[in-house]
């Protein structure tokens, strides 16, 4: 394809979309080549998001600025062990805070080793804070995910769907750096008996065997108010969300039956990976199987924002400081890991843009 040929192409991709996106709840911001994990957005409009290792990425944490992805914190740290031989595995969950903290959850899955919250101080420039989480905080069977960042009790909560069954929120209490596995194996955190299918595919995993099976995931989406109150929460694979008072969760001396008491039933939500949440106590969230965006209202009733076939798994979402809200793509059901071995993603996957019904906290 010669250059005139080429660039007409791409002009007509971008025309195509910019069309299709006429009078609709979203904009794309970026076309990636890689598929991205979860995303943030710092009180001065730095754009950070994790890459999914299922796809193998190179790095496993990328900065888009000047519409290109740059290693983050930077590359020479990104290839090397030079933080007190500190190495960032396999980040997914990442938030940032109004103290300029970015905060990455490092898995550790495909090397396997320890799971780790790490801080790193984007005004300084230095590593803020690293705490680990050894087992029996997190199993052998842990998928540490996704996670919210509470400023006022200083605290920050992980959801954890290990293996189902042992699904299980923790609790990092960032002033000691310790961490408690709570509320496992209760009905909020693990996952219903519903299954996840897109474009009339369901979602399928190899077990040990080699046999295909459709997996159920316990504990993901979680997000908390701005008022640092409520902390809402739910299996991916689930229609119930549920919440919790934040002062309970950071409370170490309640006894599990107390503390399992205190959870409500919040509404009803579809299958869906990450939420947020802005001041007017809107959720945002994806909703996986229709290839949309919806909102649980603070009506407690659900209705989609938007749907399209680009809304093809909507994964992470986080306000920037303009009330802006922005989102990732990532297809992770065409995944190998979530396609019975066989991938069938492709790029381009996408940074969005969509219009929120009111602005939230940046980083949240």
């Amino acid at each position: 394809m010669n250059t005139l040929v080429k660039f007409t192409a791409i002009l007509l991709m971008f025309a195509f979309e910019a069309a299709a996106n006429a009078g609709s709840n979203f904009d794309i911001i970026a076309h990636l080549d890689t598929g991205p994990g979860n995303v943030t957005v710092t009180d001065n409009g730095r754009i950070i998001m994790s890459m999914h290792q299922f796809y193998q990425p190179k790095y496993t944490v990328v900065e888009y600025k000047n519409n290109a992805l740059a290693p983050f914190p930077n590359k020479e740290l990104a290839d090397s062990d030079s933080i007190s031989n500190l190495k960032l595995d396999s980040v997914l969950g990442i938030r940032s805070d109004a103290n300029g903290i970015v905060w990455m959850l490092d898995n550790g899955m495909r090397s396997g080793v320890t799971p780790k919250l790490v801080g790193w101080d984007t005004q300084s420039n230095k590593l803020h804070q690293v705490i680990y989480l050894p087992t029996p905080i997190a199993p052998k069977d842990a998928f540490v995910n996704d996670f919210a960042v509470d400023t006022r009790h200083k605290h920050i909560f992980i959801s954890d769907p290990a293996g189902g069954a042992n699904a299980a929120l923790i609790v990092v209490n960032l002033s000691t750096g310790t961490a408690r596995r709570v509320l496992e194996g209760h009905h909020s955190v693990i996952p219903e008996n519903v299954d996840l299918v897109i474009d009339h595919v369901p979602i399928q995993v190899k077990d040990k065997s080699g046999k295909s099976v459709r997996p159920h995931i316990g504990v993901n989406p979680i997000t908390e108010d701005l008022n640092n109150e409520w902390v809402y929460f739910g299996p991916m694979h689930g229609l119930s969300l549920y919440r919790i008072k934040a002062d309970d969760l950071a409370n170490g001396h309640l006894d599990t039956k107390a503390l399992a008491d205190r959870v409500q039933r919040y509404s009803d939500k579809p299958i869906s990976d990450g939420i947020t949440i802005d001041k007017d106590n809107n959720i945002y969230l994806g909703e996986l199987a229709a290839n949309a965006i919806g909102v649980i209202s603070a009506d407690k009733k659900y209705r989609r924002l938007a749907q399209c076939p680009r809304l093809s798994w909507v994964d992470s979402f986080s306000f920037g400081p303009n009330g802006q809200l922005v989102a990732v793509v990532n297809r992770l059901h065409q995944s190998s890991t979530l396609n019975g071995g066989v991938s069938t993603s492709k790029p381009p996957y996408y940074l969005l843009q969509i219009k929120a019904l009111a602005a939230g906290l940046p980083g949240r």
